[in-house]
């Protein structure tokens, strides 16, 4: 869901600015600009820390914070595409802004930010997992591997502590 999130909004912000450019494009590039300056983390767990534990505020928060690479990524598809012959072709028949974008640009951006996406799947379930370990994420009933990791060190003691229990009282060797 937080890739989701940040695939829409890296979409459309990344589309109006490549494709209308000018002062669109310089407000949305900066503003992503503000938005990378920052290390994301710290950001997710300050938020984390301020909405409170649970999966919808992490996804939410990822979500949020993620956009900036597909719309540098779908600006520069658009600036690429809207120079190409057959958006200037469209252009020339009288099609709107509206139909060339959604018709013609947008389709030949889709790939890169499927890729895109999923590679960021595994960059939110990796974040998710680190905000789980130190309490900030999934909380403990619902499975997660950074819960999983978390209770690692209890389990694996009660286990040796079995083993070793086992082995001195057992009488024979």
């Amino acid at each position: 869901m937080a890739v989701s999130i940040y695939v829409v909004i890296g979409v459309v912000l990344g589309g109006l600015a490549g494709y209308y450019g000018g002062w669109i494009d310089s407000l949305i590039m900066r503003l992503a600009d503000v938005v990378l300056a920052f290390p994301s983390l710290i950001i997710i767990i300050v938020m984390v820390s301020l909405l409170g534990p649970s999966i919808y505020n992490v996804m939410l928060v990822i979500g949020v914070l993620g956009w900036p690479p597909i719309a540098r990524l779908v600006r520069g598809n658009f600036l690429s595409l809207r120079e190409r012959e057959f958006v200037i072709a469209a252009e020339a028949i009288g099609a709107g802004n509206r139909r060339i974008i959604f018709r013609h640009v947008l389709p030949n951006t889709l790939a890169p930010v499927i890729v895109a996406a999923s590679f960021g799947m595994a960059q939110a379930i990796l974040l998710e997992a680190g905000l789980s370990f130190i309490g900030l994420g999934v909380q403990p009933p619902t499975p997660s591997w950074g819960n999983m990791l978390n209770a690692a060190p209890v389990l694996c003691t009660r286990t040796m502590l079995k083993k070793l229990v086992t082995k001195v009282l057992s009488p024979s060797w």
